[in-house]
């Protein structure tokens, strides 16, 4: 291989290996400026979209042993989205931008050494994101001790209408 394919298919490497998530997508016919508003909105959640020859993504993924990633028959053109953070928020940008844009369409992932199909990242973008899916486990992980306080203070005034009409009636007999 020559040596400029080669700093290529090790910086690919670089780029895939070092991400929490890698989407493929195919974008034949999408014009220029929707695919900046694509990357625009990709930046926001901390993600790249990159378009990369087949080929060079297949010889990345076997170099640095993500074999399940290299075994992926890809075919036309094809973008890279990778990032760290929120891949729900990513893969609804994906979606999202998928419904707006018809020659859009996820091609699948890779995710912790898995693959994942177009199916995949349709669910994946339908889940809540990690701040909601957060909050729901907080709200979940309150409830005992709320339902507790809750519960206590309701003995609490109990008690304490039973007090306050202990001392009106002694009041009444004097």
């Amino acid at each position: 291989m020559r040596p400029e394919k080669t700093q290529i298919v090790n910086d690919i490497g670089r780029i895939i290996s070092e991400t929490d998530f890698v989407f493929l997508i195919t974008y034949k016919g999408l014009p220029v400026s929707k695919f900046s508003d694509l990357r625009k909105s990709l930046a926001q959640k901390n993600a790249q979209c990159t378009v990369l020859k087949n080929s060079l993504i297949r010889k990345a993924a076997e170099q640095k042993g993500m074999s399940k990633l290299s075994e992926i028959k890809l075919k036309g053109d094809t973008a890279v989205v990778t990032g760290k953070g929120d891949i729900g928020a990513v893969a609804k940008i994906l979606a999202d931008f998928a419904k707006a844009n018809e020659v859009v369409s996820s091609k699948g992932g890779y995710l912790e050494g898995a693959l994942l199909t177009a199916a995949d990242v349709k669910a994946i973008a339908s889940l809540p994101t990690r701040d909601v899916l957060r909050s729901q486990l907080l709200g979940v992980l309150q409830a005992p001790a709320r339902n507790l306080a809750s519960v206590l203070y309701v003995k609490l005034s109990e008690i304490a209408n039973v007090l306050n009409n202990r001392k009106e009636a002694l009041e009444k007999k004097q």
